[in-house]
């Protein structure tokens, strides 16, 4: 009787510890979804206690209350204070980390040629695209547009002397939707490195900062098409890159049929046309969000160039007729998950 039990108790053991082992090998990966700028992040790290993962989401989940909380331009906090600030004619005391992201906007700014712009949240406000729901009803009057663009609102103008911040022109309004998750996600990759987290992944709402790896393989991200739900194209993408996309599908004003993007081009204060997806790969989360919303302002005929001045040798666009248009870069890396006309565009030297 003994001997009959000896066997199965023996072929038990043998499953538990094979059973162990191939559980060992599986990366052990705590997720959890924390909220900034309107958007759902969700963050997965990898190989870490069960304990230092809670205290490493608990740091994240305090960053971005703090961030949504001085960086929104449209409720009570640090950036509508300095906003009421500059509409009166006065200058403003910042915090240091609101004065930095303002001067790395503004150079962001300058490197595109001032199609991303963050001052112009003036224009933003015009169209309803300030608000967490899509805008309804009409465009706003032509008239309007034209008396806001002409004011010419701009980052470039503003005035950053250590942590003193001003504007000699008061249509200024700062809005810094284009890049703020970017570096949102960029002082959070920081935050969990400091914590000794080397591979993490920070995805809000498909815009992706990668630490590190999924076990032994690079995490994989899709690239959404933005004519429906379905992914267009995926990549793995390696320690420390980023992947942003900017598109006209999730906000946009709707009148008639015709869909208003609420990506706006500085120079006019209207929708951007032509171009409904960019997405960027960089190193530079901040980079990588302004870099696709210049992109997608540049337009079909005039991208490249924009991405050769602001450093960005992979980037892909579609357009409203469904091509996609990428540079050699991309290509090497993107797999395309849907049949569709593709262009090859170089960027020449940087």
């Amino acid at each position: 009787m003994i001997r009959r039990l000896l066997l199965p108790a023996g072929l038990a053991l043998c499953l538990c510890l094979g059973l162990w082992a191939r559980q060992a090998l599986v990366p052990r990966i705590q997720s959890e979804t924390l909220y900034v700028f309107g958007t759902l992040v969700e963050v997965e790290i990898e190989g870490v206690s069960d304990r230092r993962a809670s205290e490493a989401m608990a740091a994240l989940g305090q960053l971005f209350r703090r961030l949504h909380r001085d960086w929104h331009a449209w409720r009570p906090g640090e950036l509508g204070r300095l906003n009421q600030a500059i509409a009166r004619g006065d200058s403003f005391e910042s915090s240091p980390g609101l004065a930095a992201l303002l001067a790395e906007g503004q150079e962001l700014s300058s490197e595109s040629g001032g199609l991303f712009d963050p001052g112009i949240g003036a224009m933003i406000g015009l169209w309803g695209f300030h608000a967490d729901l899509p805008p309804e009803g009409p465009p706003p009057p032509d008239a309007e547009i034209e008396a806001l663009a002409a004011r010419h609102p701009s980052i470039a103008v503003l005035q950053i002397d250590g942590t003193r911040i001003s504007s000699p022109n008061p249509a200024v309004q700062l809005d810094l939707g284009g890049f703020a998750k970017g570096a949102a996600l960029d002082l959070a990759a920081e935050e969990l490195r400091r914590r000794g987290i080397s591979n993490a992944v920070l995805n809000a709402g498909g815009d992706v900062n990668v630490l590190g790896r999924k076990g032994a393989r690079p995490w994989r991200v899709a690239i959404r098409s933005p004519f429906d739900w379905g992914a267009v194209a995926a990549l793995d993408v390696q320690p420390g890159e980023m992947v942003y996309t900017s598109g006209n599908y999730e906000r946009f004003l709707d009148q008639d049929g015709i869909r208003f993007s609420h990506i706006l081009d500085p120079r006019s204060g209207r929708p951007v046309q032509g171009i409904v997806s960019a997405t960027v790969l960089a190193r530079n989360g901040a980079l990588a969000d302004a870099a696709a919303t210049a992109l997608s302002v540049a337009g079909p005929a005039h991208w490249q160039d924009t991405a050769r001045a602001m450093g960005i040798d992979a980037a892909l666009l579609i357009d409203d007729r469904g091509r996609i248009s990428m540079t050699p870069a991309m290509a090497a890396r993107v797999q395309l998950l849907e049949p569709a006309p593709v262009e090859i565009a170089g960027l020449g030297p940087q």
